[in-house]
């Protein structure tokens, strides 16, 4: 007969358990515990506090940053998750001093840090900056565009949201009437009654919040002067395209030193272009930077970003600061022969679709011939786009209707005659041209191509590492504090790898 190993649930047992031996040095919690025990001035949380002879005793909110950085670098952006972590994990409660702070008092903590969060990151960059962590001459510009706690669904424009409010308001007026015309009758069911009422409570509930907000809020103008999609839950969010799809929420731009990746700014933006970005990052890069003993920071040092910043404005502002930038235009790709035609995944060589070169040009009667003999006739003589001029060449609809090779074509299958875009070249000696030539170098080759190998990390520890795929609070203020607990962490964790031991 099998025999097994007794158990017995109700004997004791003693675990003597040293909280301090727990955070090991070496190690993140030991970094985090260790900067916001001696590096950061916590004092600029005591005038939230008025307890001093009266009162209930708060929380050191040392003891609640701690566990806020250890939960955000352990993938716990929810306040209940962490609340259990700090009931369950022995970090979490070596960290916390064996207290255990509720879900509320780390959402109220966290969500309050309007004007604690910047200071704070200031210190950790100084401490970075203590351990020779920055290198100061190369920077590089990225963003990513993460979905924040509102809905696409409560977004439009002003007229828009109307029309949703009336739609709401005819399907509670048919819900009544379906339900009186079901108790006129006297047969209908009590689960069908208690339905409907629910639905009807629900869509009252959506027509009140629209009309509240439509009655605090007016038309949200974008860049351009016309008015863009607002948002009825969160206003300082803006529905953008992303990589996984059409999100409602923040553009999270990160400016990062490339010697050890360190992140000297961090902010959240509701515009979905990053055209207009890098001057305000810039602004608050070189702030950040004189608050900790630095003048004239930038001043002759390398700053690269991708061509989603190409724009008169980011590049006026670098020239400003004194930034030797590399900031490409949208054509880039285009002028170099490695990206010649479109390429299926794998293959390298073989084209799949025609390019520009292989339409043939009627210098006699200024036209193209596409490979299957057809006349694309010139359309419009000069068009200025970022800052280049094209000659734009288009083909008549019966021909591309018809056509065997429009599969091929070089817009590809879609509808509607096709249109080839010549470049003349840049619009006259302006911006656009100057970086063309800095970027088209062999030394701006060379510049460039480190860009990715220095922000492309940050964004992927942060996103899948630390999981930071969502923000879980509302408007900007409150958004922008979280992005940069994160951009702490990514920071104090720098200082883990290279400073602490």
């Amino acid at each position: 007969m099998a025999r097994y190993k007794k158990y017995d649930y109700k004997q004791m047992v003693l675990l003597p358990i040293s909280l301090e031996e727990q955070v090991v040095p070496g190690t993140l919690e030991f970094a985090i515990h260790t900067v916001v025990e001696s590096k950061l001035n916590m004092s600029v949380f005591d005038e939230k506090f008025n307890n001093d002879e009266t009162g209930r005793l708060a929380y050191d909110p040392k003891v609640l940053l701690k566990v806020v950085l250890f939960g955000y670098a352990r993938g716990l952006i929810s306040s209940r998750k962490i609340e259990r972590a700090c009931q369950e994990n022995i970090i979490f409660m070596a960290l916390s001093c064996g207290q255990k702070p509720d879900h509320s008092t780390i959402a109220m903590f966290v969500s309050s840090m309007k004007e604690e969060i910047l200071p704070l990151f200031r210190d950790v960059l100084l401490v970075c900056e203590e351990m020779n962590l920055l290198g100061g001459t190369f920077f590089a510009l990225d963003g990513c565009k993460l979905p924040s706690n509102a809905s696409t669904q409560w977004s439009g424009e002003i007229e828009d949201l109307k029309r949703k409010k009336d739609k709401l308001e005819e399907k509670v007026r048919e819900l009544i009437k379906e339900q009186e015309e079901e108790d006129g009758k006297d047969d209908g069911s009590s689960s069908d009654r208690e339905y409907r009422d629910k639905l009807v409570e629900k869509f009252k509930k959506q027509v009140d919040r629209i009309q509240a907000w439509l009655k605090d809020n007016n038309a949200r103008i974008g860049k351009t002067g016309r008015e863009v999609k607002s948002n009825v839950i969160d206003n300082d969010s803006a529905k953008m395209t992303s990589s996984h799809g059409a999100v409602q929420g923040y553009n999270s731009q990160a400016l990062v030193d490339a010697k050890h990746q360190v992140i000297v700014h961090g902010e959240v933006f509701g515009e979905s272009q990053d055209i207009v970005l890098a001057e305000p990052v810039i602004d608050g890069a070189r702030e950040n930077m004189e608050q900790i003993g630095h003048t004239d920071y930038f001043k002759g040092k390398t700053f690269t970003a991708d061509s989603g910043y190409h724009s008169k404005v980011n590049i006026q502002k670098c020239m400003d600061e004194g930034l030797d930038a590399y900031i490409p235009d949208k054509l880039f790709r285009r002028r170099d022969p490695r990206f010649a035609g479109r390429m299926k995944k794998g293959e390298h060589c073989k084209r799949t679709h025609y390019i520009l070169e292989d339409f043939q040009y009627n210098d006699k009667e200024d036209h193209y011939i596409c490979p299957n003999n057809k006349i694309l006739s010139l359309n419009v003589k000069r068009m200025v786009t970022t800052g280049n001029v094209y000659r734009r060449y288009k083909a008549s609809e019966e021909d591309c209707r018809s056509c065997s090779k429009k599969d091929k074509c070089i817009y590809g299958n879609g509808r509607g005659p096709k249109q080839l875009m010549v470049p003349i070249g840049p619009d006259g000696v302006n911006l656009t041209k100057i970086m063309i030539k800095k970027l088209e170098s062999e030394q701006g080759k060379k510049i460039y191509s480190r860009r990715m190998a220095v922000v492309e990390p940050v964004f992927a520890n942060i996103r899948f590492l630390k999981r930071m795929d969502r923000f879980t609070l509302r408007s900007k203020i409150k958004v922008n504090i979280q992005w940069l607990l994160y951009c702490m962490v990514h920071n104090i964790e720098k200082i883990a790898n290279y400073g602490f031991t």
